[in-house]
């Protein structure tokens, strides 16, 4: 995850890496605090290199999130409505008319089961650029799928 492309994250996005960097602390303060009281009583080796292992495992955490904030930009509260682009909100209709409403994302906050996309993803992939009343055609696996945009917001 070590990289330094710009990434492009919603105002929700860059509030919930800075959540979890909250949380990280949290967790570390208890370890650290039960690392010194496993000391004092002395108990098995194993204990204590299991503390030290997750103690690194989320300082690593920390330091690959605060690289992300470091190198993310917030996207623009209004977007272009013309053509599809990342932090767009499209609502897709497939052919038997259901209504499908998905925001664009950078990778790091896509969550499909919350309506957010990858713009890496093929269906994110084949919507940038696109305007509204144009069709897209998915094939994924041997299923080809049409949907088309009918609104940009």
């Amino acid at each position: 995850m070590n990289t330094t492309t710009d990434r492009y994250l919603t105002r929700r996005g860059v509030k919930n890496l800075k959540k979890q960097i909250t949380k990280t602390d949290k967790e570390l303060t208890k370890l650290e605090n039960s690392l010194k009281t496993t000391e004092a009583s002395k108990d098995s080796r194993f204990v204590i290199d299991n503390i030290l292992s997750r103690i690194e495992q989320l300082k690593s955490e920390k330091r690959e999130i605060k690289q992300v904030l470091a190198n993310s930009k917030v996207l623009p509260r209004k977007r272009d409505r013309l053509y599809v682009a990342l932090g767009s909100i499209v609502d897709l209709i497939d052919a038997k008319g259901r209504l499908m409403t998905l925001m664009i994302v950078d990778s790091i906050e896509a969550n499909p089961s919350n309506g957010k996309i990858s713009a890496n993803s093929p269906l994110g992939e084949s919507l940038i650029g696109k305007t509204i009343q144009e069709t897209i055609s998915l094939t994924i696996g041997s299923r080809k799928t049409e949907l088309q945009l009918v609104a940009i917001r």
